[in-house]
């Protein structure tokens, strides 16, 4: 398991959605010991050495994974379908955010607004270029303008992820701008 990629991917498996696959134990805030994690996959055949989870955790485009302060845990920053607190602190977000789908989510968007399905947050994105790459996943991009500053005004609370990601419950469609567009090169 050499390909940077392929190991992050499998990570985020164990580290967000199940880390039983592994036999792993997360604590309440989603951190698992590195040795640990590195004997584990281990024995499920997979060759990992720090240095190469290190590696992974540095370059990773995303920023998905973030380790203590001393090196000797592990975390995903978010998007976690098992229970675990992130200890985020509310925030005031931005006046707006922007959230990236495809055009086959917009009737379910439009009718009960963004949910966040299995996850514990609906993710949003500080930028037009992030919200398209994440839009860009599952196809043509479409970008929604989320009204934080109205949503922070009537009580949502937001929360940022070490990696940028505003995080919150729900976004209720009515604070959505769906005619939004964007300009793609």
């Amino acid at each position: 398991m050499k390909d940077l990629k392929h190991i992050s991917k499998f990570l985020s498996l164990v580290l967000r959605h199940k880390p039983e696959k592994i036999g792993l134990t997360l604590d309440a805030n989603g951190w698992a010991n590195v040795d640990e994690l590195l004997q584990k996959i281990s024995r499920n055949g997979v060759s990992l050495d720090f240095e190469t989870l290190e590696q992974v955790v540095i370059s990773n485009d995303k920023q998905r994974f973030a380790f203590s302060e001393d090196l000797s845990r592990i975390r995903a920053n978010q998007g976690h379908t098992v229970q675990v607190d992130l200890e985020y602190e509310a925030l005031v977000p931005p006046a707006f955010l922007y959230h990236g789908t495809v055009p086959k989510f917009l009737d379910a968007i439009q009718a009960q607004g963004l949910q966040k399905m299995q996850r514990l947050h609906v993710h949003l994105s500080a930028d037009l270029e992030t919200a398209l790459k994440v839009g860009g996943r599952r196809g043509k991009p479409v970008i929604l303008k989320v009204d934080t500053e109205r949503m922070h005004a009537d009580g949502f609370a937001f929360y940022r992820s070490k990696n940028g990601v505003w995080l919150c419950e729900e976004v209720p469609a009515r604070y959505i701008n769906f005619t939004y567009e964007t300009k793609q090169s």
